[in-house]
């Protein structure tokens, strides 16, 4: 935006570019598409997917491995029930929640189903959200030919009188400009960067999930490492593997 601004105002002056009727009818007439679009408790709802796209704290992978292979240690000398402890010592509502079945004596199995089936819903929240942004994506450019169709026809109307030509051209063509940027700057973008934060943080659930499996079901710390190490990319099992001697 910032370089868009720049270059405009070295070319001419930014106030040429503000128009209020086109900005209703690309803004206006986008939102009021959307919410015809989705129920409001699906909007209401972007509101918090939309917070991962500027506010969010990268998966950090191997502090949940090395987690993981301390519950593992312990739960292997002293028995899994004494992981109950180590619940009030986790701030993550899914850790918490998974020990808390594995420590239940719930089978791998219907534990395993209990917690995919979170992650799946969990997926199609995110889904949602991105899906919202893609649709204003495809929006905005469609109204702002509307904008643009309507300060064609005002600018015909009134070819007899000069001084109204230039007002129906400022709509025809900033119309199109604000969809364009409304699109392609802030749309798209926030929709692939909440995909990939979705991606991310199911991404950190599953690593948990298999390594509280793996605890359950006995697996020697060891084992449960190298599981969970398959998770991360081979030059950060390596520089994990290095550090871990």
């Amino acid at each position: 935006m910032g370089v868009i601004l720049v270059a405009v105002s070295i070319g001419a002056n930014i106030g040429a570019f503000v128009n209020m009727p086109s900005l209703m009818i690309t803004v206006g007439g986008t939102v009021a598409a959307t919410l015809m679009s989705f129920s409001m408790e699906e909007i209401k709802g972007l509101s918090k997917v939309m917070m991962k796209a500027f506010f969010f704290k990268p998966a950090d992978i191997p502090d949940i491995i090395a987690m993981m292979l301390r519950f593992a240690l312990k739960a292997r000398r002293e028995g899994i029930l004494t992981l109950e402890s180590e619940i009030e010592n986790v701030d993550d509502e899914f850790i918490t929640k998974s020990l808390q079945v594995a420590i239940d004596g719930t089978s791998p199995e219907v534990m395993e189903d209990l917690l995919n089936t979170e992650l799946e819903y969990i997926e199609k929240r995110h889904a949602l959200g991105q899906e919202i942004m893609k649709t204003m994506a495809s929006l905005f450019p469609a109204f702002g030919l509307i904008g643009t169709l309507i300060g064609l026809v005002i600018m015909l109307k009134n070819m007899d009188d000069p001084s109204k030509i230039g007002p129906g051209m400022a709509v025809a063509l900033l119309t199109t400009l604000y969809g364009a940027i409304m699109a392609n700057l802030v749309c798209i973008p926030i929709a692939n960067k909440l995909k990939i934060r979705s991606k991310e943080e199911l991404l950190r659930k599953e690593v948990i999930l298999a390594g509280i499996l793996s605890i359950q079901s006995g697996d020697n710390p060891r084992i449960v490492e190298q599981k969970l190490m398959n998770y991360l990319a081979p030059n950060l099992r390596n520089s994990e593997g290095d550090s871990g001697k």
